[in-house]
């Protein structure tokens, strides 16, 4: 009976999903002040306008989990932080995002130019760590990556917008 009690419990434990939430990986997210430790300070580059929310990602260093589902991630235990900003004034935009530890993360940031919380290519703007080039396909996570240290480390990240269907990329550095 032992033997059964623990197989079904761990038989719930795996088929309970994690419910989707927008709060997942933002509680660790945001830098206090006058904190030390690994983080990265984004300054945000190239804003098309000043609508909608800034939603800044940090992701494990690799393909398989580079814009994998927050959910996911968080149930694997595995590096996942969102720190999201609404757009007001037009002061200069900086960001500033703890990570668990030092060493390399793949950084997405998203200008959710309507605030629906999900990327509408012909609307919104998406930029990454490192500021490939994109034209139409999403980068690989080495062309993503910034590399914290024990302290805050800056970076500078210019947004993509679509370019009436021909293209994707930066409208001017706002």
């Amino acid at each position: 009976m032992m033997i059964f009690n623990a197989w079904l419990a761990v038989f719930a434990a795996a088929s309970v999903a994690i419910p989707s939430s927008r709060e997942l990986g933002k509680a660790e997210a945001p830098c206090r002040p006058d904190e030390n430790g690994p983080a990265f300070i984004i300054d945000v580059v190239g804003l098309k306008d000043r609508s909608g929310l800034l939603k800044l990602e940090v992701y494990p260093a690799n393909d398989d989990d580079f814009l994998q589902d927050d959910n996911i991630l968080v149930s694997q235990g595995k590096a996942f932080r969102r720190l999201e900003l609404a757009i007001t004034g037009d002061a200069p935009i900086q960001m500033c995002i703890r990570v668990p530890a030092p060493g390399p993360y793949a950084v997405s940031l998203l200008h959710d130019r309507d605030s629906n919380r999900k990327f509408g290519v012909l609307i919104d703007g998406i930029g990454f760590g490192q500021n490939p080039k994109i034209g139409w396909r999403k980068p690989k996570a080495d062309e993503a990556l910034l590399l914290a240290g024990p302290q805050p480390k800056r970076s500078r990240i210019v947004l993509n917008y679509s370019q009436k269907f021909l293209s994707f990329g930066p409208v001017g550095e706002r």
